[in-house]
């Protein structure tokens, strides 16, 4: 993966999976419900692939960075009182 690429991928991961996170916190009404998938996503893909290199860590972590940040929000958002979260 070039340079280019990786700095692309790290805030889209993020954003990506910030914002799916969301969503599924919002419809299914669970706080870590995205978190628990991503890691069986993530264990699956690091068990699949033949020899992860750093670039495609730095980019699981990003997306787990997303992750955690949609279900900080979510439980923010609900202890401050918004009621459709």
């Amino acid at each position: 993966m070039s340079l280019p690429q990786l700095i692309i991928s790290i805030p889209l991961f993020f954003v990506l999976t910030f914002g799916i996170g969301f969503i599924l916190n919002m419809i299914l009404k669970t706080t870590w419900l995205p978190l628990i998938l991503y890691f069986g996503i993530v264990i699956y893909l690091l068990f699949s692939l033949t020899s992860p290199h750093v670039t495609d860590i730095t980019v699981l972590l990003s997306g787990l960075a997303g992750a955690v940040g949609g279900g900080w929000t979510i439980k923010t958002l609900r202890a401050k009182g918004y009621r459709m979260f």
